[in-house]
């Protein structure tokens, strides 16, 4: 009986967003099972398998690791995005990133080192087969 609340408890804490407001610093390391939004400034380890928005006036200056992330602000650190990155006109990041998706609006600003993650389609020639069996054939 007990084990069941417990279970119902967790799940629905993953849906709850937590707010960092303006004017809030926070220093060290921070995991959650929900989705974050920072306006405010945080120097360490963002951790959740849910999405972080970075608002604004908001900054990250350590590392990043969640579903999705979506960053209007400043970033600075290691970035480890499971899903898509979408970097806002007023975006700020440096450092490296390691995303399955990658979406840049105009204006933002993107001094990374970028990994790709995700599903590697084979490349075909005119014959249909694959371009590494043809140099494989020809070396």
């Amino acid at each position: 009986m007990f084990k069941n609340d417990k279970a119902k408890s967790t799940t629905e804490n993953s849906k709850e967003q937590n707010k960092i407001a303006p004017g809030t610093k926070i220093t060290g390391n921070i995991e959650a099972k929900g989705c974050f939004r920072i306006d405010g400034c945080v120097e360490g380890t963002v951790k959740t398998p849910g999405k972080v928005v970075i608002g604004k006036d908001g900054s990250v200056n350590g590392e990043l690791e969640c579903e999705n992330a979506d960053i209007e602000g400043k970033f600075s650190g290691n970035l480890k995005i499971l899903g898509t990155l979408s970097l806002r006109s007023t975006a700020v990041i440096e450092g490296e990133a390691i995303v399955s998706k990658l979406a840049v609006e105009p204006g933002a600003t993107f001094n990374a080192t970028c990994t790709m993650r995700g599903g590697v389609k084979a490349i075909h020639n005119e014959r249909g087969e694959r371009k590494q069996q043809q140099q494989e054939k020809s070396a």
